[in-house]
């Protein structure tokens, strides 16, 4: 057995719609030794994710075509992980006070890179122990900000941290909270931390083998073309955050990976409060 999210692209249709076809998939899903185990919906997108404990691909279509036609327009084996990592769950949520049957969360995340700026030279020149030091004081900072702002982290990059939140708008938040704690921590001590920090958005099916693929690469892309104190952002991070005063300076780079110039805004953390 092997672990697919597949991915429906499915105008027209309501949460109740999916949440019925849902039922229908757990209905039929014995039969063919198959088990779904949770799904996302974007109404707004008009986009639905599932992910499902199958023998392979071909055979979860099965179910869902049995069950009410909507068939997959793409469907890939992911890891358990890599899910639980970006997404924050991989069953069926608990249903909280208040919230109908119906209500999902939309799959839709947005990823953030952070990178300490001149690392390698700043353990050539302070030597392994402290620098890894100032490594410790770096992800204390920005982990106890990924708390506040209910962001997720995926990954130490050894230099930085790799985070994926459910709301831009938290995201964005999160990296001005970051600068702003850097600025207040390097005002005290006689060793500075600087960071870079990208951001990108996007749905978990992004590339046809990878698991937020694209949205990775870019995020990636932008923390390591920022400059030192900066915050650069993706055009997706820019039109869904929906306050454009807070973003300046929009410029089209040459990033690795990208075969055109990719359109990124700096994020002006100095003088406004977050949102």
């Amino acid at each position: 057995m092997a672990i697919f999210m597949d991915r429906h692209d499915l105008a027209a249709t309501t949460a109740e719609d999916i949440a019925e076809a849902h039922r229908k998939d757990l209905a039929v899903e014995r039969r063919y030794g198959v088990r779904f185990l949770t799904y996302w919906y974007d109404q707004h997108r008009g986009t639905a994710f599932c992910l499902i404990d199958a023998p392979d691909a071909e055979t979860a279509q099965c179910v869902h075509r049995e069950a009410h036609g909507f068939v997959a327009g793409e469907v890939v084996e992911v890891a358990l992980s890599a899910v639980e990592a970006f997404l924050g769950r991989i069953t069926e949520p608990e249903q909280k006070a208040g919230q109908t049957s119906v209500e999902r969360d939309a799959g839709h995340r947005a990823i953030m890179f952070t990178d300490i700026v001149s690392s390698t030279e700043m353990t050539s020149r302070l030597g392994d122990r402290m620098a890894a030091e100032l490594i410790r004081a770096h992800d204390a900072i920005v982990r106890r900000c990924l708390e506040q702002c209910e962001g997720r982290e995926v990954k130490h990059t050894g230099d930085g941290i790799m985070a994926s939140f459910v709301s831009t708008r938290a995201a964005v938040g999160c990296a001005m909270s970051i600068q702003r704690e850097f600025r207040i921590f390097n005002a005290g001590t006689p060793e500075p931390i600087h960071v870079r920090i990208g951001l990108d958005c996007g749905e978990p099916i992004e590339d046809s083998r990878d698991l937020f693929g694209s949205t990775v690469q870019l995020a990636a892309r932008l923390c390591a073309a920022a400059d030192s104190d900066q915050i650069l952002v993706s055009e997706n991070i820019f039109r869904e955050h929906g306050a454009s005063e807070l973003f300046a300076n929009a410029t089209r780079r040459d990033l690795k990976g990208f075969s055109k110039p990719v359109l990124a805004f700096e994020c002006e953390w100095t003088e406004t409060e977050p949102r």
